[in-house]
């Protein structure tokens, strides 16, 4: 199966460093208001999930949550989860006192992972 979302090594370990400091987290990509379409990391249970938003994975056993008309979108694309230096646009992150920022790259899948992508999860 194909995932549909992966990290760089960056990222994966400033979960890790999150995940000691804060517990179990979540991620949530929305697609306006403050937070634009920047990826968000909350404690897992800190964010509420709409009717039809889509988890597309995990990241270091920590569930990755889009806006379902997001997903709509996207749901063709590859994320990858990457880390910069800088402060984010909502500030509302867990990594933001870090003064880092996590972001998405995307690629679009190719036909051939098309037919065989990871399964998504609904909020129903």
């Amino acid at each position: 199966m194909i995932k549909r979302i992966d990290a760089t090594e960056e990222a994966i370990e400033l979960i890790k460093n999150l995940k000691e400091k804060h517990g179990d987290l979540m991620f949530y990509q929305a697609g306006g208001c403050c937070e634009g379409s920047q990826p968000q990391c909350f404690e897992k249970g800190g964010f509420y999930q709409r009717m039809g938003d889509v988890c597309i994975g995990t990241i270091e056993e920590t569930e990755f949550w889009v806006d379902k008309d997001l997903f709509e979108y996207w749901q063709h694309a590859h994320f990858t989860l990457k880390v910069i230096d800088a402060f984010g646009v909502g500030g509302f992150s867990l990594e933001t006192p870090l003064k880092k920022t996590f972001q998405i790259e995307y690629r679009i899948f190719t036909p051939e992972e098309e037919l065989n992508l990871e399964p998504v999860k609904y909020i129903e």
